[in-house]
């Protein structure tokens, strides 16, 4: 197990690596640069020297592949740069805003599983039944409305039907205030796991029709166990295979791609601070968001692997490359 996860460490460097270069050169054939968007319509009436000076400052007077390697070496020492808007090192803004971003990710893999899996199992077990098809309808139904159409129909039907505002005041963080906090998150929560769920709720149905037609599964049956007992006990625990799988992927999008949502409910994490930084040319602050964002993705692929072998003991990564 110790030599895997030293392979996977290694092996993620690579990744790493690939990820910066090519958000280093996405951003810069962005039109405008860092000057321009700080300075507005004043960046044209700077003179030459001004404009080297800034220049300078943001260092953008050196050629773009030293550019790179300047900031790939800082990186590597834990420095991805300072925010000129923020007035903060990049580093700090995104441990600031992670938590938020990372209890709305947990929250909507709460819902979702606790919806997914358990509407799964029924539709597989009532295979072609009306439960069946009620939740194949449902799961459709949360594949094809996306995320920011749901949100916005929940602030409209909650604020003109029930009077409720669900991104009513401050953000108030977990330690200050838990209720506040869940409250504020709920709705935001359900906008991220609707999709979740359903995708879930198909991943678990398949895999389980799949497993109820092993040998095993008939021989559980044929010793006289209550059909309760086959499912949770044999079952359920190789169905969770694939569904582990479809967890850590949509984890690390749920991490990386919940900007959308906190848009809408104005909700101050990681994802509308990277809209913000790249409306605003924040050089640094987009480069440092989708490093660690590609980091987080990497270390869930990581720990999706080891539960592999929690959930399935034949597993063994004795001989995995």
């Amino acid at each position: 197990m110790l030599r895997y996860l030293t392979q996977r460490i290694i092996a993620f460097i690579p990744t790493l690596l690939g990820v910066s270069v090519l958000v280093f050169v996405a951003i810069r054939l962005i039109p405008g640069d860092a000057i321009t968007a700080t300075l507005g319509t004043e960046a044209g009436m700077l003179t030459e020297a001004q404009r080297a000076s800034l220049e300078q400052y943001y260092g953008l007077d050196k050629p773009p592949l030293q550019q790179y390697f300047v900031w790939i070496g800082e990186a590597v020492q834990g420095n991805l740069g300072y925010s000129i808007r923020h007035g903060k090192p990049v580093l700090e803004l995104i441990l600031d805003r992670f938590p938020l971003t990372l209890e709305l990710a947990l929250m909507s893999l709460v819902i979702g599983l606790a919806i997914g899996v358990p509407f799964g199992v029924l539709s597989a077990v009532y295979h072609n039944s009306i439960i069946d098809l009620i939740g194949r309808f449902f799961s459709l139904i949360g594949l094809a409305v996306p995320n920011f159409l749901l949100g916005t129909l929940i602030i409209y039907v909650l604020s003109v039907y029930f009077k409720i505002l669900p991104n009513a005041g401050d953000y108030v963080s977990f330690a200050e205030n838990p209720f506040l906090n869940l409250q504020q998150l709920f709705f935001p929560a359900v906008t991220l796991g609707s999709a979740f769920a359903a995708s879930v709720m198909r991943m678990t149905r398949s895999s389980m029709l799949e497993v109820l037609g092993e040998d095993y599964v008939r021989t559980a049956r044929s010793k006289g166990l209550t059909e309760r007992h086959v499912i949770t006990r044999h079952a359920l625990r190789n169905t969770l295979i694939p569904v582990i799988t479809l967890i850590g992927v949509q984890m690390g999008y749920l991490l990386g791609g919940a900007f959308v949502v906190e848009q809408i409910f104005s909700l101050p994490g990681l994802g509308r601070l990277t809209v913000n930084a790249i409306s605003q040319r924040e050089y640094a602050l987009v480069q440092g968001v989708t490093l660690f964002i590609a980091l987080n993705f990497v270390v869930i692929n990581l720990l999706v692997d080891i539960a592999y072998a929690a959930i399935d003991p034949r597993i063994s990564y004795a001989n995995r490359n």
